[in-house]
Parts: structure tokens; C-alpha cells; sequence
């Protein structure tokens, strides 16, 4: 029985300042079950397979529409679905947030949307044109143009202001917020507003997430042991365990020694060139 596959794809110059890449994902057996990382929000597409569902940390369950966004997550991710799972999908970086959704990316931290209902009959047209195509790359210039037009227009202070951010985050493993908004030259309230509007949660729980994510990536990939670890972003053992259970809903002994398929398939992104250092990273 073939094991589930995952392929990344590069997007366009014009979308690449909004996305992070494109990807395809493959499942082959009658039922897919597994738990995803906390994640930034995607927007993806059933091209195959059947009551696929999330189950998020904060205890909300949610079925997967055809054509869905989901927005930031949290926490760990259970998910779900039967047949021969098949989706299409692209992250959406906290700019393209702020250029294609209608809403605060708070508003929509753990919850799934129907896109159709978002963006109108461009969604439907474009499922039908991705069924419609043989090869990924096809698909590929399908999902470039179809992003291209959901960018509604340029938003040039959340795009400062998410570089910024950005930069933070991939600095240390525990940035200090005090950094944060001395280079924003905003203040506390405004850096936590904007925090709250392009990617879904304050500072502080966004320093945790991707401290997380990325020492379970480290970890995984052998760049370094839990102790150095521990000592460079975390208070002690027990944090480090915690933190990383609710992140990747995995202890350091699974990602060490049985790390899930989700898991290993996702990592490969770290590997992917051209793409920001905070997702390489996580």
C-alpha cells in the first residue's frame, strides 16, 4: 500500500511576497487520520476524498468545505478524512491575510471557511479548472492566477509591519516583545493590535508557537539535542515537553524516535530554497 505523499511547488514572483508555496498532498488508503503542527492559514482545495475533518485545540470540530481557508492555528491539529485523500493547497502568509481576507486573522484563529462564501464564483471556476488538469505544474499556473486575483490590493504598512515581525520571530528562539516594538516604533497596544490582525494572536503567544515548531524541527532533523534546547528557550524539561505537546502534539521522544507521516512529510519544507527563514525553520 503506497504511503501518503507530499510535493511543494514555488510560487510565482507576483504571489511569492503573499504565499509561502504550493503543495499537493496524497493520501491512498480508505482513511487518513493524523495530527498537524500549529500552523499559519491555508487555503486549499478537495480534489479528492471525503468527510475531511479538523479537530482543534480548543475543542472545536469542523468539517472541511470543498474550497476552504483555515485560519491560524494555535495549537495542534487533528486531521481526518476517508478515501483517497487528495488536496491542492498554498499557505497564506500574515500579507496575503491582510490583501485577500475580509476579516481579522483573530476572528478566524481555529476555524475553517468555505472560500466560495469568501471570494465568490472565482473558487468553484477554479476547483473545476484544477479536476480539469493533468499535471502539477498546470495546476500550479491554475493556483498562481487564481491567488493573483484574490489579491485585492496593496497593503504596504501590514506588509513593514510583517517583515518586521517576521524578522523577530527567526532571530531567537525567545524574542524579547520589548524588541519588537522598539523597531516598530509602535507602541505595545498598536505591535499587539497588528499582531492580532495579520496573524491571528499577540506576540507573546507567537513567540511560544514558533519556538516550538522550530525546535521540534531541529530536533527532528538532528541539528541539535534537548538540551541545548532547553537551555536556549525554555525554562526547564518539563516546559520544553509541554510547549512542544501542544504546538506539534508530539513529546521529544516521538520526534526523535517515531516521528508521524504528517510530521516527516512536512519538514521537507525546510528544505525548499527561496522561501522566508522563519518557514524553512518551522
Amino acid at each position: 500500500m503506497s504511503e501518503p505523499t507530499l510535493t511543494y511547488s514555488a510560487p510565482s514572483a507576483a504571489v511569492a511576497p503573499y504565499t509561502s508555496y504550493f503543495y499537493e498532498f496524497r493520501s491512498f488508503t480508505d482513511r487518513f487520520s493524523d495530527v498537524d503542527r500549529a500552523d499559519y492559514a491555508q487555503l486549499r482545495f478537495i480534489l479528492d476524498g471525503h468527510n475531511g475533518r479538523f479537530d482543534f485545540i480548543d475543542g472545536h470540530s469542523q468539517a472541511m468545505p470543498p474550497a476552504y481557508v483555515v485560519g491560524p492555528t494555535t495549537g495542534n491539529t487533528g486531521v481526518s478524512g476517508e478515501g483517497h485523500i487528495w488536496l491542492f493547497g498554498v499557505g497564506l502568509l500574515p500579507s496575503g491575510w491582510a490583501a485577500m481576507m475580509p476579516m481579522d486573522a483573530s476572528n478566524a484563529v481555529n476555524r475553517v471557511f468555505d472560500a466560495a462564501e469568501i471570494f465568490g464564483a472565482i473558487v468553484p471556476q477554479t476547483h473545476q479548472a484544477l479536476l480539469n488538469e493533468d499535471s502539477p505544474e498546470a495546476r500550479l499556473a491554475i493556483g498562481n492566477a487564481f491567488i493573483e486575483k484574490l489579491i485585492g490590493h496593496e497593503n504596504k504598512a501590514a506588509d513593514v509591519f510583517t517583515a518586521l515581525v517576521d524578522d523577530w520571530l527567526a532571530r531567537d528562539l525567545s524574542p524579547d516583545v520589548d524588541e519588537l516594538v522598539a523597531v516598530s516604533g509602535l507602541s505595545r497596544r498598536q505591535v499587539e493590535r497588528n499582531c492580532n490582525r495579520y496573524y491571528g494572536a499577540p506576540p507573546k503567544m507567537l513567540a511560544r508557537k514558533y519556538r516550538a515548531t522550530r525546535a521540534a524541527v531541529r530536533l527532528a532533523k538532528g541539528e541539535a539535542c534537548e538540551d541545548d534546547l532547553i537551555e536556549h528557550g525554555f525554562y526547564d524539561q518539563s516546559h520544553f515537553i509541554r510547549e512542544l505537546k501542544r504546538f506539534t502534539g508530539l513529546t521529544p521522544t516521538t520526534i526523535k524516535e517515531h516521528l508521524p507521516t504528517l510530521t516527516q512529510l512536512t519538514i521537507r519544507r525546510t528544505d525548499i530554497e527561496g522561501i522566508s527563514p522563519l518557514i524553512r525553520s518551522t
